[in-house]
């Protein structure tokens, strides 16, 4: 965060310099009143005051003109940042929700909002108009020491309100900003979840846990703005009694013959008073604007620094589909057991892989593994040689297709949720809608291909969520597909054309990768992997591993038999084997 500022910085000079002029020309109406009172005045000169006149019109013309020019910089710095910052922040973000690492939420991006605003902010031009109050302060020194001691005493009161405000409030809006971030995440959660809460009677819990949250949210917000409020109001006090009481004083000085420059100066440092004392409480006056910019960039840079983006490297040729995975140990990303453990296999170009196992078996690790979104921590997943969790997705994504269990669309269209909402090219669409065998029912919809089907697909049924999810895992021809349980919602139609689809890729050339706890899927496999807790129990050509499994299933009845066991006759396989839907070639 900070090296990305520090890029700016010249910019933030430039208005700096500016500020330094405006602060020399916010004494125009000071010099103004005393031109008037000290030469009009006395010489009762009209053609003086109109150029005096002239001159102030022209000077203010300036002032404001030289305000909107360091506005400008400031926004264009500003507009700079976010435009290096929010790309960073989001993929920063994108990562950590793949790795399960705090900061893997949309948070951060208001985050980004926050500080950008704050860079062109009525604080940040607060902060670069201090020397306004320096300059003042030496002018009133000069009218006078005592009315510049007593100016300068103001000030350092000033100083000490807006300290106490940045110790004792920025602590509870820091509080009060992770509470917000908490309710805010607890109610997009619940949300999200409409269908799960309403239908098991959990609205009142959850809106009691929201609500829990919102009102610690307020209370800490509620503290910290009564003692602002507090704050504000003694720095207006002192601001409104710095003027008086600096006129009293020079107005002693000139009864006294000790005020420079006669007894116009009586206005003049109270003018000079109050000038002196308008930056600080400009400063004061933005304490929550500055609390949120501190937090925000606090939560910035902790996120930048604890996540590491890949860089994209070297390109790497397309690949031809050998998939190799040699004694692969995987631990999801916030877990301390590993869930896959040395897992170990190979899938030819043109060759349909085929997973099953038990629940809780690691097949969703391992589909997740075989695309790289998870690293390994130890052995290898490797596309034609080259390691998939390192090869860039930006490079490696174009040729690889991957349904997960859970199906997740996007809001958009029919199209760009195929297309992967890359620049959508319809002959390409509609070749992947063939060849899932859906485009019939897609021009059928409302808008055809340009239908909205809503936030995660939502206006479509569970079976045509999971087809498009399949069409766009076949867009582009990948050479390598990973489905997790792609027939899952599929009526047997559905699971007959996917079937098919299955072939048809094979005979492409295509490295398939399928995992399922139906057997009919098993009909269009070549090899097979038997995957129980974590490990590979049987693997090898179809035939050969569902041979050795009834084999296995028929040595452990003929066990429990012959020990007499006081039990049923098992009917499926012995535990730790998965019983296969008959069919389908199982």
């Amino acid at each position: 965060m900070r090296t990305l500022i520090a890029e700016q910085r010249p910019s933030f000079v430039q208005a700096v310099r500016l500020s330094l002029v405006i602060s020399v020309l916010t004494l125009v109406p000071t010099w103004y009143m005393f031109e008037v009172y000290g030469r009009v005045l006395n010489s009762r000169n009209h053609e003086t005051l109109a150029w005096l006149v002239i001159a102030a019109l022209g000077l203010y013309t300036v002032l404001e003109l030289i305000e909107v020019a360091r506005s400008r910089i400031l926004f264009r710095a500003a507009s700079a940042v976010s435009e290096k910052l929010t790309p960073r922040v989001f993929d920063t973000c994108f990562v950590a929700k793949l790795q399960k690492l705090p900061g893997g939420n949309a948070q951060a991006l208001t985050d980004v909002r926050t500080v950008v605003d704050f860079l062109p902010s009525s604080a940040v031009t607060g902060l670069m108009d201090l020397p306004t109050a320096v300059l003042c302060l030496s002018l009133l020194f000069a009218i006078n020491l005592w009315v510049g001691l007593a100016a300068s005493i103001g000030a350092l009161l000033q100083a000490s309100l807006g300290l106490y405000q940045d110790r004792r409030i920025s602590v509870l809006l820091a509080e009060a900003s992770q509470a917000q971030v908490e309710a805010q995440v607890r109610a997009t959660g619940t949300l999200g979840n409409a269908q799960v809460v309403e239908s098991m009677g959990m609205e009142g819990a959850m809106f009691k846990r929201w609500i829990a949250s919102q009102r610690r949210f307020l209370t800490l917000q509620s503290v910290a703005s009564d003692r602002a409020g507090a704050a504000n109001a003694a720095t207006r006090l002192v601001q409104t009694m710095q003027g008086s009481m600096l006129m009293g004083l020079a107005c002693w000085a000139a009864l006294d013959n000790t005020l420079s420059g006669g007894a116009s100066m009586i206005i003049v440092a109270s003018i000079l008073g109050s000038r002196a004392l308008a930056p600080m409480a400009q400063l004061v006056g933005q304490w929550r604007q500055i609390g949120s910019f501190r937090s925000a960039w606090l939560r910035l840079n902790t996120l930048l620094e604890l996540v590491d983006v890949p860089e994209p490297g070297m390109p790497l040729p397309a690949p031809n589909g050998l998939l190799t995975v040699n004694n692969a140990l995987a631990t999801p990303p916030g877990a301390r057991a590993p869930v896959l453990k040395g897992v170990s296999f190979g899938v030819r170009p043109g060759e349909v892989l085929v997973v099953i196992g038990p629940s809780a078996a690691g097949k969703s690790t391992l589909a997740r593994v075989l695309v790289g979104v998870w690293p390994t921590q130890a052995g290898s997943v490797r596309l034609d040689g080259a390691d998939v969790h390192s090869w860039h997705k930006s490079q490696l994504g174009r040729h690889i297709g991957y349904m997960p269990q859970g199906v997740e669309l996007f809001d958009g269209t029919v199209a760009e949720n195929i297309a992967r909402f890359g620049k959508v090219e319809l002959e390409r669409v509609r070749a992947a809608t063939d060849e899932v065998g859906i485009t019939a029912f897609i021009e059928a919809l409302p808008e055809g291909f340009d239908t909205a089907i809503g936030e995660d697909g939502a206006m479509l049924s569970g079976g045509q969520r999971q087809r498009i999810a399949l069409a766009r895992a076949v867009y582009g021809m990948p050479r390598l597909l990973v489905l997790d349980e792609p027939n899952a919602s599929l009526d047997e139609a559905g699971e007959n054309d996917l079937l098919a689809l299955i072939k048809r890729l094979k005979a492409r050339g295509a490295t398939v990768v399928v995992i399922t706890h139906r057997g009919k899927l098993i009909g269009a496999a070549d090899k097979l992997v038997v995957l129980v807790d974590g490990a590979v129990a049987m693997s090898g050509p179809r035939d050969e591993v569902l041979a050795a499994m009834q084999a296995a299933n028929e040595q452990a009845r003929s066990k429990m038999q012959a020990a007499g066991a006081n039990k049923p006759k098992p009917q499926g396989p012995t535990p730790g084997l998965p019983a296969l839907i008959a069919g389908g070639g199982a």
